[in-house]
């Protein structure tokens, strides 16, 4: 995904003058070529974060589309007033680019977990949330935010996630981008962010019965629930997943976006992170396991 990023960015940067990519410290052997390609158009702001969400402020206030770029855990929390009161409520376009989302990061300690960010980003009434599942879905999800500026958090894996799209979908804020469908299905996967993959392997081997049909939510926020009731209707059973806490989550904005029609709440049942993992350090898929997002879990009937 990171280097899907990298790749989109230079793609545009080189017709667009104001892309500005703009990093803490970090992101080595990956921003590189960028830098190379647009030293003026590259700041690191250092171990600051803070500082770094107020300078990208300032570059969007003078008409540049800034993309901040950070492991997930450092732009979002330490960051949380400037992107309220300088990106957020200005309206500014400002991508917060959070590389590492879920417990990708987990072998460095619960530091690095960026299991609350959505709790968090979901808060802000202007930002728009992109969460790809696959590096096509990264391309995807960055030329939107290309074509419309506006303050967002650009969730992003570490590295290595297998592409499910054959090639780069049309994506939309709120709308269900169709992975599998299953002939005359009634159940559905739908998923945000890496687990993507996580379903998708299970519906591939057979661990998961045919069923089941299968789609991503790439795009999402605060602005965007007024079509989940619709979409949602069509199924008889919604599972959302996602590699964040359940508590304030995707799926929990899944509920807030279908709250006022009963009927279509009590078909979605909600799959991530139990908040034992907060206190874990491991790899990604020992802390998913133990976390929830199981293969015996993600099948239970």
């Amino acid at each position: 995904m990171r280097n899907a990023f990298v790749d989109e960015l230079i793609s545009r940067a080189e017709q667009d003058e104001s892309i500005i990519l703009v990093v803490g410290d970090l992101g080595y052997g990956v921003v590189e070529p960028f830098a190379r390609r647009f030293p003026k158009r590259f700041f690191n702001a250092g171990v600051a974060e803070q500082n770094m969400m107020g300078l990208s402020a300032g570059l969007a206030s003078e008409g540049f589309h800034v993309f901040a770029y950070s492991i997930a855990n450092f732009p979002t929390f330490r960051c949380a007033e400037q992107i309220r009161n300088d990106i957020d409520y200005h309206k500014l376009p400002v991508t917060i680019v959070a590389v590492g989302g879920g417990l990708a990061y987990g072998n460095l300690g619960y530091s690095h977990h960026a299991v609350q960010d959505y709790a968090l980003l979901r808060s802000m009434p202007n930002l728009l949330i992109a969460s790809p599942g696959d590096p096509m879905e990264v391309k995807a999800c960055m030329r939107y935010l290309f074509d419309h500026p506006q303050p967002s958090y650009l969730r992003l894996g570490k590295a290595g996630e297998p592409c499910i799209h054959e090639s780069v979908p049309i994506v939309s804020p709120g709308k269900w981008l169709t992975i599998y469908k299953a002939e005359n299905s009634k159940k559905i996967f739908l998923t945000t962010g890496a687990t993507l993959a996580t379903v998708n392997a299970l519906l591939v081997d057979g661990t998961m019965d045919s069923a089941w049909s299968l789609s991503s939510l790439p795009l999402w926020g605060m602005k965007y629930k007024s079509d989940q009731i619709r979409q949602a209707s069509s199924y008889d059973e919604v599972r959302a997943v996602e590699d964040h806490l359940v508590d304030a989550g995707f799926g929990s904005w899944l509920l807030e976006a279908t709250s006022k029609d009963p009927s279509v709440v009590s078909k979605i049942k909600l799959f991530g992170l139990d908040s034992n993992v907060c206190g874990m350090v491991g790899k990604q898929s020992t802390l998913n396991n133990l976390g929830g997002l199981s293969k015996e879990t993600l099948c239970k009937q």
